[in-house]
C-alpha cells in the first residue's frame, strides 16, 4: 500500500513509542485486514481521538510498514483485563477520507469471523478488497466566470465571446465539456483562465451510476405475481427484517415480482442487493432490469475493471450506488443504508465460497439482513431443502408461483434408457434423441443439447498400456482442450501439448480420447446436423461477458438452431425459440457420495429442462439415462418435485444429516505430505470425546492433491444445536498447527473434494 500523509498534525512515530504516562492520549483498537487473532491497540491524541470513533478507516504503523486498519469495538474484557502499556503503543498515523465502516457492517464481520473460525481480519480483508478506494477521488477541473471579470476589459474574439456566453449563467464546467459546448478549442480556455477570464473550481467526480426512475410504471401482473408482489413491498418497507422463500416455477416471473422489493426499497431512499450467481452471464437479467427502472444498475464481479471496482465501493458506502448487482463478496461492500437482499438462484452451489474465507452467501445474507434488520428475499425454481425446511418450520415465509407467465405450459419430459436404445458406437446422442432433433430443426424449431463437461474429452489414455494424463499438481485429469490444441486440469489451470509418445511405455501416437465433453458433442452434432447453425456455450468459450451477451442474443434472435452448453446454458436465460432440450448424460451427478448429489442433480436437470417452452410453443426434454428407474429421474418426468424432497428430506433427518443435523470439515493441507500426515495423527489422537460428536477420519481428500499441496479430511458430525464451533475451537487449540502445514474449518461444507 502507498505511504499516505497522515492527517493528524504534530503525531509523529518516529520515536517509535509513547515514553511516559502520558494524559492526553487516547487507546484506540484497530483492526488489521491480516489473518490476525484480532485487533490491535493504538494511541492517539486525546483532542482529535474524537475522530477516531468506531469504524473510522485509518492509517497505522505495523513493524516498518504502514498499513490500513477500522477502528474497532474494544472488547469489554479489554477494560477489566490486562492491556499493553501506553509506552509500548505507536501512535495512528490518520484517518483516511473514506466513509467508515457502519456498527452493522462491524457486526457482520465479527459474526462471519466466529461462525467460519476465521480471524476477523480475514474477514475484514474482504469488506476492504480495493485499497485504492480509501484515497479520495481525483477532484475534477472546472471553469467559471472570474467574479470581477467585466467583458469590456478585453477584446474578445469570437471564440472567445462564445465560451463567455457559455459561462454567463451555467454552472462551471470541466474543459472538454465547456470547449464542446462552446465549439472551441482547449487552448482558448486555457488562454482565458490566464487572461484572469475564468478561474478554476474544483467539483466532486460525478457518479458513474445513473438514478432509477421510480416514476416507471409496474408490469401487469397475474394476481398470484401481484400479491406477492406486494407482499415483498409491504416487507421492504416495514423496515424490521423478514426472511421469505420465493419459489416459483420457470419461468413464471419471480423476477419482476422481487423487482417491486427494490422498487419499495429505493422509494425509501435506501439501496438494493441484488446476488446472482453467475452474473457475468446474465445479460437478460440486465436487460429486464433497465426495462424496469430505466437505469443500469451497479455491478460487481470479478471481470470489473480496477476502476470501476473502486468507483462501486465507494458509491455503495456513499449510497450513490442504489442498487448493486454482484456475485457472493458483494455481500461484504460497505453500504451506507442497505434496504433488502435478494438472492437469485438461492440454490446454486456457486454461492458457497470454497477458498479463503470458507462461507455460504445465501446463509450469511440471511445474517446480513437479520443485523441489519432489513428483508431478505431467497429465489429459486429448485430451491434448496435448507431453505425448503427452514420454509416449513416457520423461520422463513414462503411464497409459490405454480405457473408459467402468460399461460406457458412446462415442458414435457422424456426418458431415454439408453440401455434400450443405446447411441451408435462412437456417438453420445440416441437414435431416439436423433429423431427428435431431426424433427425439431427441420420443422424451423430450436433446441439445445446439455452435457456438463468442458472441452473435449475428461480423459485421455494409452491405447498400448493404459497410462492416463494426469495433472502433476492435483488429483485430476487433464481434460482434452482439442480446439485450443492442449490439454488443461480444471482446477489449477496447468496447462500442456498432447506428447508424442506415452511417458509409460514410449508408444508413438497412442493416445485415445475417452468420453465426451461439449466440443465432442459439437462434432458429433456438425456430422449429423450439417445444415444447422451451431454454437457451444461454455465458459471455455465465453472469453468475456460481452461474448457471453452476444450469443444469448444470437440464440434469442434465431440466428442459432442448436446450441451445445454446459452448466452456464441453465442460468435463467430466456431462449422463446427453444422448444427442445436434449441432456447427454442425466446420470452425472448422481456419481460419487456426495449426500447433495440427487439434490443437485434434479435442481440442474430442472433448470435445463426450464430452457424449453416458455413462449407461445410447447417444450420437450429429452433425458438420456441408464437409470430411468432412479428417484430423480422418476421425479422429473413424473413432476413431482415435492415427493421428491419430501422423500430426500426423510433420509437426511434419519441419518442426521443436514438441514437436520450439522457438518463441518477440517482439511489440512501443505506441500510435504509426512507433515501434513503426522499433525493429523496428532489432531486425531486427541478428537473431542464427546458421544453427540462424531468424528470422522483423518482421511485423503477426494482431490488429496491440489495445487502442488497435498490434502486431509476430518468430517465432523452433530446434532442441530450442539454447539459445533466452541468444539472446533478447543481442539485445535490444544494442537496449533505447524508451519508447512494448514487447517482450514469448513463449517457446513457444500462440497466434499
Amino acid at each position: 500500500m502507498p505511504a499516505r500523509q497522515a492527517s493528524f498534525p504534530g503525531v509523529s512515530n518516529a520515536a517509535g513509542r509513547l515514553d511516559d504516562d502520558a494524559t492526553n492520549v487516547k487507546r484506540v483498537s484497530v483492526l488489521l485486514p491480516l489473518p490476525l487473532a484480532g485487533a490491535y491497540d493504538y494511541l492517539a491524541p486525546a483532542d482529535i481521538a474524537e475522530q477516531l470513533t468506531p469504524g473510522a478507516i485509518v492509517a497505522v504503523p505495523l513493524g516498518s510498514k504502514e498499513r490500513v486498519g477500522v477502528i474497532w469495538d474494544r472488547p469489554e474484557e479489554c477494560a477489566s483485563g490486562e492491556e499493553v502499556p501506553l509506552a509500548k503503543l505507536k501512535f495512528v498515523i490518520g484517518r483516511l477520507p473514506a466513509a467508515p465502516l457502519s456498527e452493522v457492517q462491524r457486526k457482520f464481520v465479527d459474526w462471519v469471523a466466529g461462525y467460519t473460525l476465521t480471524p476477523p481480519g480475514a474477514v475484514l480483508k474482504m469488506v476492504l478488497s480495493v485499497p485504492d478506494a480509501l484515497d479520495a477521488p481525483t477532484p475534477l477541473i472546472a471553469y467559471r466566470r472570474a467574479d470581477d471579470w467585466n467583458d469590456e476589459d478585453m477584446r474578445l474574439t469570437p471564440a472567445r465571446a462564445r465560451v463567455m456566453k457559455v459561462l454567463q449563467d451555467g454552472p462551471p464546467r470541466v474543459a472538454s465539456e465547456l470547449a464542446r459546448e462552446a465549439a472551441v478549442g482547449a487552448s482558448v480556455i486555457h488562454g482565458l483562465a490566464s487572461a484572469g477570464a475564468l478561474e478554476q473550481v474544483t467539483l466532486e467526480p460525478p457518479s458513474p451510476f445513473g438514478a432509477p426512475d421510480l416514476a416507471r410504471p409496474s408490469p401487469v401482473f397475474s394476481p398470484d405475481q401481484g400479491a406477492i408482489a406486494a407482499d415483498l413491498a409491504a416487507k421492504t418497507s416495514a423496515r424490521a427484517y423478514s426472511a421469505t422463500l420465493l419459489d416459483g416455477v420457470t419461468g413464471s416471473g419471480k423476477t419482476e415480482v422481487y423487482f417491486e422489493a427494490i422498487a419499495a426499497a429505493l422509494k425509501e431512499g435506501r439501496q438494493a442487493l441484488v446476488l446472482l450467481p453467475e452474473i457475468a452471464l446474465s445479460a437478460q437479467w440486465f436487460e429486464r432490469f433497465k426495462a424496469r427502472f430505466g437505469a443500469a444498475p451497479a455491478v460487481w464481479h470479478s471481470e470489473v475493471s480496477p476502476a470501476r471496482r473502486r468507483a462501486t465501493w465507494r458509491a455503495a458506502a456513499d449510497g450513490s450506488a442504489r442498487v448493486i448487482v454482484g456475485a457472493r463478496s458483494a455481500l461484504f461492500l460497505p453500504f451506507h443504508d442497505l434496504g433488502v437482499i435478494i438472492v437469485d438462484e438461492e440454490h446454486d452451489g456457486s454461492f458457497k465460497q470454497e477458498e479463503g474465507v470458507l462461507y455460504s452467501a445465501r446463509d450469511m445474507a440471511v445474517v446480513r439482513a437479520h443485523l441489519g434488520a432489513i428483508p431478505v428475499v431467497l429465489v429459486s425454481a429448485t430451491p434448496s431443502l435448507e431453505s425448503l425446511v427452514n420454509a416449513q418450520g416457520g423461520r422463513y415465509a414462503h411464497l409459490h408461483l405454480p405457473d408459467r407467465h402468460g399461460g406457458a405450459r412446462l415442458p414435457d419430459i422424456e426418458l431415454i434408457d439408453l440401455r434400450k436404445n443405446p447411441p451408435p458406437r462412437g456417438q453420445w446422442l440416441s437414435p431416439l434423441l436423433q429423431a427428435r432433433l431431426t424433427q425439431t430443426l427441420e420443422s424451423g424449431g430450436q433446441a439445445m443439447l446439455f452435457l456438463n463437461r468442458r472441452g473435449y474429452a475428461p480423459l485421455t489414455l494409452c491405447r498400448t498400456c493404459g497410462h492416463r494424463l494426469q495433472c502433476p499438481n492435483c488429483t485430476a485429469w487433464m481434460v482434452d482442450h482439442r480446439g485450443r490444441s492442449r490439454l488443461e486440469c480444471h482446477h489449477c489451470g496447468h496447462v500442456m501439448k498432447l506428447p508424442e509418445k506415452c511417458p509409460s511405455c514410449n508408444a508413438d501416437h497412442s493416445w485415445a480420447a475417452c468420453g465426451p465433453g461439449v466440443e465432442r458433442l459439437a462434432e458429433e452434432a456438425a456430422i449429423l446436423f450439417p445444415d444447422a447453425r451451431r454454437a457451444v456455450m461454455a465458459s471455455d468459450t465465453l472469453t468475456s461477458a460481452q461474448a457471453a451477451d452476444d450469443l444469448v442474443r444470437q440464440v434469442t434472435d434465431h440466428e442459432i438452431d442448436l446450441l451445445i452448453g454446459t452448466q452456464v446454458v441453465a442460468k435463467g436465460h430466456h431462449f422463446p425459440g427453444l422448444t427442445l432440450v436434449g441432456v447427454v448424460d442425466a446420470d452425472l451427478g448422481l456419481a460419487g457420495g456426495d449426500l447433495r448429489a440427487g439434490e443437485r442433480t434434479f435442481q440442474l436437470l430442472t433448470q435445463v429442462s426450464g430452457r424449453a417452452g416458455r413462449a407461445d410453443k410447447p417444450g420437450h426434454v429429452c433425458l438420456q439415462t441408464y437409470a430411468p428407474e432412479h428417484p430423480v429421474m422418476q421425479a422429473l418426468a413424473q413432476g413431482a418435485r415435492d415427493a421428491f424432497l419430501a422423500a430426500e428430506a426423510e433420509s437426511r433427518e434419519a441419518a442426521g444429516m443436514p438441514p437436520y443435523g450439522r457438518l463441518a470439515a477440517l482439511i489440512l493441507s501443505g506441500p510435504d505430505a509426512a507433515a501434513v500426515d503426522a499433525h493429523a495423527r496428532r489432531l486425531a489422537r486427541i478428537a473431542p470425546n464427546d458421544p453427540n460428536l462424531r468424528v470422522l477420519g483423518p482421511a485423503p481428500a477426494p482431490m488429496s492433491l491440489l495445487r502442488g499441496r497435498h490434502r486431509r479430511r476430518f468430517l465432523l458430525q452433530a446434532p442441530k444445536k450442539y454447539a459445533l464451533q466452541a468444539a472446533i475451537r478447543r481442539w485445535l487449540a490444544a494442537a496449533p498447527e505447524p508451519a508447512a502445514v494448514r487447517v482450514q474449518v469448513d463449517m457446513d461444507p457444500y462440497s466434499f473434494f
